[in-house]
């Protein structure tokens, strides 16, 4: 069995691993379509829902965001400069709130798709990540 050393090595080295390949994505995102990783994440948990909406409570489950922070952002990305979501009331409980993605939004959202899969794609490449995750695999088996 690997010592905690050795394991926490190993979690220190994915963790690194994870937040570097996630500056990539989140710099490529900014750049291209002023969209957060966050905000991404969320066109995408809504875009491929059964409705195409959610309820604020299942976004905040699945962004992983407080509740007022979720709200802070699907009320950023329903302004009009952004309009990627709009808000609305359950008709059967009137206490739900559901958010659904727009036109707009899913336009935007399936072109910053493209340019998430090619920047992951293209640093899942690279040869110091793929040495890295070599020594890795030799270090847990």
């Amino acid at each position: 069995m690997q010592n905690k050393k050795d394991l926490l090595d190993i979690w220190l080295s994915l963790s690194q691993i994870y937040s570097n390949v996630t500056d990539k994505l989140e710099q490529a995102l900014l750049q291209e379509y002023d969209l957060s990783l966050k905000e991404f994440y969320v066109l995408n948990f809504i875009s491929k829902s059964e409705d195409k909406e959610l309820r604020l409570q299942q976004l905040q489950e699945r962004v992983g965001l407080s509740q007022s922070a979720t709200s802070r952002l699907v009320v950023r990305m329903e302004a009009k400069d952004c309009g990627a979501l709009e808000r609305h009331i359950c008709e059967d409980d009137r206490r739900g709130i559901y958010t659904r993605i727009t036109e707009l939004g899913e336009n935007k959202y399936q072109r910053a798709l493209q340019t998430f899969n090619q920047v992951l794609e293209s640093e899942l490449q690279k040869e110091d990540l793929k040495s890295e995750f070599q020594n890795i695999t030799l270090k847990l088996f």
